[in-house]
């Protein structure tokens, strides 16, 4: 394994940016082609999996969302088979594992060839990307532009750090991960769920809207100080 890692990493780097697309291509013509589960056969396969059903969960869910599956369906999914709570539970685990192996692969396959070619502002923008906090790569996750999956092969490509990306990306999760998986355990149980199931998801979501406004404010800051600074150099 170690050996295929560093032959890749002797190819030339548009040959790996090559490779990257390519892979996202087959995983979006897979995501097309791919049958879709029965609803009311998905608690059933909780009980056939047994104390394997967490590893599986998270395990398949990461794999799931490496290929690109949407998170929502895969946390309506899971609430369905393992009920609100733990089916949040597995789908952020499996996130978290899913946002690593994506920037990693971004990382091998795509950074360098961006690095070479960025200019103007898209070198700015990539600088950013590099300095972000958590705060910066959850405003990121928040905003419609793209699938879990996808954002984190393309945060690989930046000069983004690892650490701040994969934090960011599971606090970003968190608040629609207990409300999708409220939604799909309500749809095979009606009369199970317990709304305080959708507790957590609410005080996500209060936690990151106060996070992305005091990011705003930082950045809104940030910006001010930078204008001052250009207009008092000599």
């Amino acid at each position: 394994m170690t050996g295929r890692v560093r032959h890749l990493l002797r190819q030339r780097s548009v040959a790996r940016f090559s490779l990257l697309l390519l892979v996202l291509g087959l995983f979006g013509l897979v995501l097309l082609l791919a049958p879709r589960p029965e609803v009311a056969e998905l608690p059933r396969l909780a009980d056939r999996l047994g104390p394997l059903a967490p590893v599986a969960a998270i395990g398949g869910g990461a794999l799931l969302l490496v290929v690109l599956v949407p998170r929502t369906a895969i946390t309506v999914v899971w609430g369905a088979i393992f009920g609100p709570l733990l089916g949040a539970g597995y789908t952020l685990a499996a996130a978290l594992l899913a946002a690593l192996a994506g920037f990693a692969v971004g990382r091998l396959l795509g950074r360098e060839f961006v690095a070479e070619r960025v200019r103007g502002r898209l070198a700015r923008l990539d600088g950013w990307f590099a300095r972000q906090s958590v705060l910066g790569v959850i405003s990121v996750r928040l905003l419609p532009v793209g699938g879990f999956g996808l954002i984190s092969y393309g945060y690989g490509t930046t000069g983004a750090r690892l650490a701040p990306f994969l934090l960011g990306s599971v606090l970003a999760a968190t608040p629609s991960a207990f409300g999708y998986a409220a939604v799909g355990a309500a749809a095979v149980s009606p009369d199970e769920v317990h709304w305080l199931a959708v507790t957590p998801g609410a005080l996500g979501l209060v936690a990151t809207a106060v996070l992305a406004v005091r990011w705003w404010r930082a950045e809104r800051r940030g910006t001010r100080t930078s204008r001052r600074s250009g207009l008092s150099a000599p």
